[in-house]
């Protein structure tokens, strides 16, 4: 294979690419912001256990989903359920 070739492969390579990327941009940016949720929500069960030591919610990612997509409503249910069970 010569220069050209391998040149126009990964032009070629590097399209296709930029293809895909383009039509899975909405999913794409969907998951980095339940991601980005869910760590903002890890935080703040962290920062909570750190400063309120008599909430005992546990640090696992059922619990950072739930806060970091619903916030503070989310954070009710979870004392709510932790309170009934």
């Amino acid at each position: 294979m010569s220069v050209l070739e391998k040149l126009a492969l990964g032009v070629g390579g590097l399209f296709m690419l930029l293809g895909v990327l383009r039509l899975a941009r909405s999913p794409l940016k969907l998951v980095f912001r339940v991601a980005g949720n869910a760590a903002l929500g890890f935080g703040a069960l962290w920062l909570l256990g750190r400063l309120a030591p008599g909430l005992q919610l546990g640090l696992n990612l059922f619990n950072g989903l739930l806060i970091g997509v619903l916030g503070l409503p989310g954070f009710g249910l979870l004392l709510l359920l932790q309170w009934v069970l």
